[in-house]
């Protein structure tokens, strides 16, 4: 195939200095009208783009970014996938999605880097390990792979953990998630966009949406207004996580979302010290080492509702003192940078997916902080809404009728888990 990465492509190029390798992605003029519109040039919009063409045939497709690919929420975040959830939706969801991420290097001819390390949830109570417990007893029933861990099994996964026994929150056991692991965030978004284009998607930048057009007589969307004219489509999806109520606020209808700073931390380059993730519920801390050797740290989102990506030193000092809770030698660590994406966030902490009250448009939002793991299901599933007109069997459950129905798959307060 013309453009297949390999390691005979790589051989042939230096022979000629590197010089003549194909643009990854085309950088084309929006067209008058396409079948359908993607709004968000991020993971979740490219992978509903590549799975139209790859698997419903519709090629005819634009995404649109307000900035640049990757720029948004999937280029912010701590690139964490896992899939220990309790509600059962919840679980075939993402442990689906974690089971596409395992071969998505191979399915998009791109090295995303998923390091499959596992993760680590401590528990610092009796209490907490009664409810770990339970969590790992109904991830068993829903066939996730997810065991507890004696307090020596812990150190012996990660062996810099606070051993002292003064420790404030001291560590009595744990639960590990094996399949769990880190992913190259901006290799997503690179990988989905070069497969899409391949496939015939146009993927157009600097292009934001600054309206939603609708017939008037039957009220189904027609197309969007942009910083670049008029574009029309009789399908219109919507992937621009915390700016979700933005865009329906164009279309005339509103959210049951909330929007938030998630701040997320890196740390100047280390010899390898950590090679798992290493988390804690109680303390609202998870770390990872990426293979920079950067700390890769994030915590609880902020406190109130904000579209600042800038985040606030209150909610940076709480993490990072929860990460030294955790990890006591990291406190002589110097910090390098920090950043903050806008997660939304729905009253029962699950997305919501599916369709819209506006004939035509489609919801995919209400990720909160858990979005990048979500990406390969959500765009797999997401296509197949957009193509069909009927919600994928995965996310039956995280329609937007289950706010009027009552039917919340409330992961908040089952799994102490927020996002």
């Amino acid at each position: 195939m013309k453009g297949r990465y390999s390691a005979l492509a790589i051989a042939r190029h230096a022979l000629t200095g590197n010089r003549h390798w194909p643009e990854a992605w085309r950088s084309p003029e929006p067209r008058a009208a396409y079948d359908v519109v993607i709004v968000g040039g991020g993971g979740h919009g490219l992978a509903t783009a590549y799975y139209l063409a790859k698997r419903h045939g519709i090629t005819n497709v634009a995404v649109l970014e307000a900035g640049w690919i990757g720029g948004g929420n999937t280029g912010r975040n701590t690139t964490i996938v896992r899939s220990d959830y309790y509600y059962p939706e919840s679980a075939a969801f993402f442990d689906h999605s974690v089971s596409l991420y395992e071969g998505l290097s191979r399915e998009l001819n791109f090295n995303i880097m998923f390091s499959q390390r596992g993760q680590l949830v401590v528990a610092h109570s009796r209490h907490e390990l009664d409810f770990q417990r339970r969590l790992v007893n109904a991830m068993a029933l829903n066939g996730v792979d997810m065991r507890m861990l004696s307090r020596e099994e812990c150190y012996q996964r990660c062996p810099i953990l606070n051993t002292r026994p003064d420790a404030r929150y001291p560590i009595l056991g744990g639960m590990w998630q094996g399949r769990a692991g880190t992913v190259r965030h901006d290799a997503v978004v690179w990988g989905y966009a070069r497969a899409a284009d391949r496939l015939g998607v146009d993927i157009i930048q600097q292009c934001a949406v600054t309206g939603i057009r609708r017939d008037p007589a039957s009220g189904a969307v027609t197309g969007v207004e942009t910083t670049r004219g008029l574009i029309g489509a009789g399908r219109v999806g919507v992937a621009v996580a915390g700016h979700s109520s933005v865009l329906a606020d164009m279309a005339g209808f509103r959210l049951p979302l909330r929007s938030y700073a998630l701040q997320a931390f890196v740390s100047e380059p280390l010899k390898p010290v950590l090679h798992t993730i290493a988390s804690s519920n109680v303390l609202g801390v998870y770390v990872s080492q990426s293979d920079k050797g950067g700390l890769v740290i994030g915590g609880n989102a902020d406190a109130y509702a904000s579209y600042a990506q800038r985040g606030n030193l209150p909610t940076m000092e709480a993490a990072l003192a929860s990460l030294i809770e955790l990890i006591p030698s990291f406190s002589r660590v110097r910090l390098l940078r920090q950043w903050a994406g806008i997660v939304d966030y729905a009253y029962d902490s699950s997305p919501v997916l599916g369709k819209s009250p506006v004939p035509g448009l489609f919801l995919n939002s209400g990720w909160g902080g858990g979005g990048f793991k979500a990406i390969p299901a959500s765009g797999e599933t997401f296509a197949h809404t957009v193509a069909t007109g009927e919600p994928h069997p995965l996310i039956r459950a995280f329609s937007l009728d289950r706010f009027r129905d009552l039917a919340l798959v409330d992961e908040a307060a089952a799994a102490g888990i927020a996002h």
